[in-house]
């Protein structure tokens, strides 16, 4: 994670919460192997190569439970590692290793997993001027990890949250009655500073959201022919998204449009974990 006072504050308590989750009361297993004190060390392996990513939360995980334990980083967030090399040691109190081992595992996977299938995907994009957007489909309390973990990838952040922005989708403007309809409410309602983006749906939807003014289109489940069309339609007159299917095979597709942009939630609901491991804990001196 960045330095930013308000993400690691907000990083710190659902790392607790995740850390109660799988501490309910006690670590029953490691308390009955390991009753008292012991300093140990053990080596993070990673067992599939792909994009590191996490590893500042991988060590705060540990030092939550333990403010002693030490972690030694052999790499940093963004990093291309292979398959066997030794990423990180943690060295402390062996019950802290062991009660905290799942718990930072599944952060570290989790994020490495979402910065990896990112990076593929922006590199497919490579020679258009398309970039790589995320979406709010991540996982419940997982936002802020698996969003910094597209940006380790190469990434671009939607908005954060429903606070962070107005995008006008097909049942607000349903609720309002139509796309003039819910521009014309959202810029009574919201500050001037703010953007408008309207999702459509067609080319029809296309004219009516240019002749209200939104800021941002955004070309939602459309043909290839149609979402060209519009981008010529549009013709810099507002930014341009691409959204709805869209995953590593049809981008070869989506980039001849010359979209400004293509949002695909299946950067954080889709990206399987990247194979990470902590091995060879032993008792030291």
């Amino acid at each position: 994670m960045n330095n930013h006072i308000t993400e690691k504050l907000q990083a710190d308590e659902l790392i607790k919460l995740a850390l109660r989750e799988d501490i309910s009361n006690e670590d029953v297993t490691t308390n009955a192997v390991m009753p008292e004190y012991r300093k140990g060390t053990v080596d993070l392996i990673c067992k599939q190569s792909g994009v590191i990513c996490g590893l500042g939360v991988f060590a705060r995980t540990f030092t939550i439970l333990d403010p002693e334990t030490d972690v030694e980083l052999f790499k940093k967030d963004g990093d291309e590692v292979e398959k066997g090399e030794h990423i990180a040691k943690v060295t402390g109190d062996i019950r802290v290793l062991l009660s905290g081992e799942r718990t930072a595992l599944n952060y570290l996977q989790r994020m490495s997993g979402i910065a990896t299938y990112t990076r593929r995907v922006v590199k497919l994009l490579e020679g258009c001027k398309t970039r790589l957007l995320d979406t709010r489909k991540t996982t419940p309390n997982m936002r802020i990890f698996e969003k910094y973990a597209v940006k380790v990838g190469g990434g671009v952040n939607h908005r954060y949250n429903l606070s962070d922005g107005i995008l006008l989708k097909d049942n607000h403007i349903g609720a309002a009655g139509s796309v003039t309809a819910a521009v014309k409410a959202a810029r009574e309602y919201a500050p001037f500073v703010r953007k408008v983006e309207v999702e459509v749906e067609n080319l029809d939807m296309v004219r009516e959201a240019l002749e209200a003014g939104a800021d941002i289109i955004m070309l939602d489940n459309m043909s290839v022919e149609d979402m060209t069309a519009a981008v010529k339609m549009i013709d810099g007159r507002a930014v341009t998204e691409i959204s709805g299917n869209v995953t590593e095979a049809t981008i070869p597709s989506i980039k001849k449009v010359g979209a400004d942009y293509v949002s695909s939630g299946a950067l954080t609901h889709s990206a399987p974990i990247m194979d990470l491991s902590l091995k060879n804990l032993h008792p030291i001196d």
